[in-house]
């Protein structure tokens, strides 16, 4: 991912490995998004993705996972 700071706009989304689906979790800063995605459980968190306005990227790939 591109560098990025805490203030930077971001989508936090969850994508369904068995149907594909993703759902929004949240439209906010990258520092929020992350607060967020550390809330949730371990078996959602393989499916949390972070959207910057030119990159996605794994969550836990992120945080280095």
């Amino acid at each position: 991912m591109r560098t990025t700071s805490d203030s930077d706009s971001v989508r936090l989304y969850h994508l369904d490995a068995d149907s594909g689906a993703a759902t929004t979790l949240l439209y906010g800063t990258m520092a929020e998004a992350l607060r967020a995605a550390e809330a949730e459980q371990e078996d959602v968190q393989e499916g949390l993705f972070l959207q910057t306005s030119n990159d996605v990227i794994a969550y836990l790939d992120f945080i280095g996972g």
